[in-house]
């Protein structure tokens, strides 16, 4: 009984989850990918460059949460990246966990 609830558990929570596909979705209706791509710098730099940047900070989706929403500069070069007063918190949240899964 106690593995089934257990499997019932990790399936909810599996398909309660935000999916890679629904926040790159996410990412191009917010116009986040016109400065920026997966693989590779554009504007600014790709994500996977950012998630690794960002692997081992256990504060990284609060950090890049506030400069999505916030916009900020210096840290990937001279090219500011502006504020997206388009993406809610929760929406930035979601960026940023799916920005940091695609090492």
């Amino acid at each position: 009984m106690k593995n089934a609830l257990f499997v019932s558990a990790a399936l909810i929570a599996a398909l309660s989850a935000p999916s890679a596909f629904a926040s790159q979705e996410l990412a191009q209706k917010k116009n986040c990918m016109a400065c920026h791509a997966v693989d590779k710098k554009l504007v600014g730099p790709a994500y996977k460059d950012v998630a690794a940047k960002y692997a081992k900070d256990k504060d990284a989706v609060k950090k890049l949460s506030e400069k999505i929403i916030k916009g900020g500069s210096g840290v990937w070069g001279p090219v500011p990246m502006p504020a997206n007063a388009q993406v809610s918190p929760a929406e930035a949240e979601q960026l940023a966990k799916w920005v940091l899964s695609t090492k």
